[in-house]
């Protein structure tokens, strides 16, 4: 064999065996199977049991930081990949992670004192969790979840959506460059580079894992839930708002309009449909023209539903490829001119509408007409199908605001305001984009992913 030859058959064995020991990608954090991901994330976990609350609120700092720096890109990765939402409505619920995502200060101990000595109750890692993402709000997500993790001090191992992986995965690296930058362990959160179902099934039955944390549909919930683990499910939502006669139908239109249609209603706490009192739906209809919304009628209605619903024997489902499309885009389909600012698609249906019973998740608005708020709340409650996610009403009676509110029982409740007031955008309160509806976890934060733990001293360190 010349030297040449053997040369270059050397230089091959050693670029194969680095690539047998190197798994990871040049995204930070991000393995090509779900194996090397665990075994990385594993080791993480036990460098940061050392580090202290302070380093740990530092590398959260720099998370927000990086967030809002980089917004702008991944709210146009989110787009181009997904094809699904704005970059405009993206870039602000970035910015929203990034300031009002809790961090370690939701983590508040408690204590016990009296004649029989301390007792203090602190709230702990669970060690390894498994998170699978969606694909509506991909980087929002694993931005949002690793903050509340790390600020409980665990690690975090992800399987996003297939359809959404780069765009999640460019936040995985965004994470790990955050906690690298505070001197935080390597790999603290981790990914894989083509995520599937096995992977899934790998993360979820793993030893490693001690927590799950799914935001999806009914399916992903299900399987989290008989994992056998801590699961927490955020599941869909279909929310409803109510308008009454008492409500100032001029802001309620501009509101609704806004909620609705916020990143092409792909958020699951947007209004869905709505049920307006019969004596205002004239105002409230003419108000919301003048704020982006359009107005379909007659034959175009069941041409919409065509465009974007697949009848399964006589079962209506979205079709997926309208999923966050731009209202323009529909309309262009109809073959309509819409007019410039357009963003929202409405019509009058019946109470059992598809576009009322389905939850669209595109930027259109059924809107149904009601006698009373008896019927309002019956019809809203049924659309609703007890997810107890979201629900909206608009009304100065403070008896109907109550009503409504027992009766729907859903997490969040949003009263005089679009529907984004519910996740701290414009209203008091943190965010999130984890909403554990199924799991009664509600609105996640730091302390959604600890464990309580109490330690006893008898008869000692008591002063009073």
């Amino acid at each position: 064999m010349d030297n040449e030859k053997m040369i270059s058959e050397i230089v091959a064995s050693v670029i194969k065996s680095m690539g047998e020991v190197r798994p990871q990608t040049h995204k930070k954090g991000v393995f090509t199977n779900m194996t090397d991901a665990l075994n990385a994330v594993s080791k993480a976990y036990k460098e940061l049991k050392s580090y202290t609350v302070a380093q740990r609120e530092e590398m959260i700092k720099n998370i927000r930081r990086l967030t809002l720096e980089e917004a702008e890109i991944m709210a146009e990765l989110g787009v181009k990949e997904t094809g699904m939402g704005n970059v405009h409505d993206k870039i602000i619920k970035h910015q929203l992670v990034a300031k009002k995502t809790p961090g370690t200060e939701d983590l508040k101990p408690t204590a016990m004192t009296g004649d029989e000595g301390l007792t203090l109750i602190e709230m702990a890692p669970y060690g390894v969790i498994g998170s699978i993402t969606p694909s509506t709000n991909p980087s929002e997500t694993v931005l949002c979840n690793s903050m509340g993790m790390i600020a409980g001090a665990n690690a975090v191992v992800f399987n996003p959506h297939p359809n959404a992986k780069d765009t999640a995965n460019y936040a995985v690296d965004l994470v790990n460059r955050a906690v690298l930058e505070a001197g935080g362990p390597e790999n603290l959160v981790v990914s894989v580079e083509n995520p599937t179902k096995e992977s899934s099934d790998e993360m979820m039955q793993s030893p490693i894992v001690r927590m799950l944390v799914a935001t999806g549909g009914p399916g992903v919930v299900k399987a989290l839930l008989s994992s056998g683990k801590k699961a927490i499910g955020a599941g869909a939502g279909n929310p409803p708002v109510i308008v009454d006669d008492t409500a100032d139908v001029y802001k309620a239109a501009k509101d609704i309009v806004d909620g609705s249609s916020f990143d092409n209603n792909l958020p699951c706490i947007a209004e869905k449909e709505c049920f307006a009192f019969r004596n205002i739906a004239d105002i409230l209809i003419s108000e919301m023209q003048k704020h982006g919304a359009y107005l379909l009628k007659g034959a175009d209605i069941d041409r919409l539903m065509e465009l974007c619903l697949v009848n399964k024997n006589g079962k209506y489902d979205i079709n997926k490829k309208w999923v966050g499309k731009d209202a323009v885009k529909f309309l262009a389909a109809l073959g309509i001119d819409a007019p410039a600012g357009t963003k929202l698609i409405i019509c009058e249906t019946d109470a059992t509408h598809p576009f009322v019973q389905v939850e669209m998740m595109m930027p259109i608005l059924a809107i149904v007409r009601v006698d009373d708020i008896d019927e309002a709340i019956t019809l809203a409650v049924q659309a609703e199908h007890g997810n107890r996610h979201s629900a909206h009403i608009h009304s100065k009676n403070v008896d109907h605001l109550t009503r409504f509110a027992r009766e729907v029982e859903t997490t969040i409740f949003v009263k005089n305001a679009p529907s984004y007031a519910g996740i701290g955008a414009g209203g008091e309160g943190y965010t999130t984009f984890t909403i554990a509806g199924p799991t009664g976890e509600g609105l996640t934060a730091a302390h959604s992913f600890t464990r309580s733990r109490r330690c006893v001293l008898v008869d000692g360190f008591h002063i009073v």
